[in-house]
């Protein structure tokens, strides 16, 4: 009896931090994390507007998929990813991390 409570406090927690999450995250969060990649331009990240997105085209990052190989070559370590974002155009602690989080659901749900 224990553990089928347990168990179902357990599903009710993660279903409450589901609809936390989805409470707390964009649209375009969830629009990108739920589909695969492609051949989406840079801005289709979460925290990646215009203007950021036309200072990493800049640097060379102009589809998602090359800001997700830095991700990947930073070892998906958010911290690192955060500050290599704002290096790398300026982001802010929010728009990085917003990108850095968008970047590892992505990678948790197709890789």
């Amino acid at each position: 009896m224990l553990v089928a409570s347990w168990g179902h406090r357990g599903a009710l927690q993660r279903s409450h931090l589901e609809a936390l999450r989805m409470s707390t995250t964009s649209q375009k969060h969830r629009d990108f994390v739920g589909e695969p990649m492609g051949d989406k331009p840079v801005t289709a990240l979460s925290g990646i507007g215009e203007v950021l997105g036309k200072k990493l085209e800049d640097q060379g990052y102009d589809k998602a998929y090359t800001v997700l190989g830095q991700f990947l070559l930073l070892r998906k370590d958010g911290e690192l990813f955060v500050d290599w974002l704002k290096d790398t155009c300026g982001a802010n602690s929010k728009q990085a991390g917003s990108c850095s989080q968008c970047l590892k659901e992505w990678c948790d749900s197709f890789l």
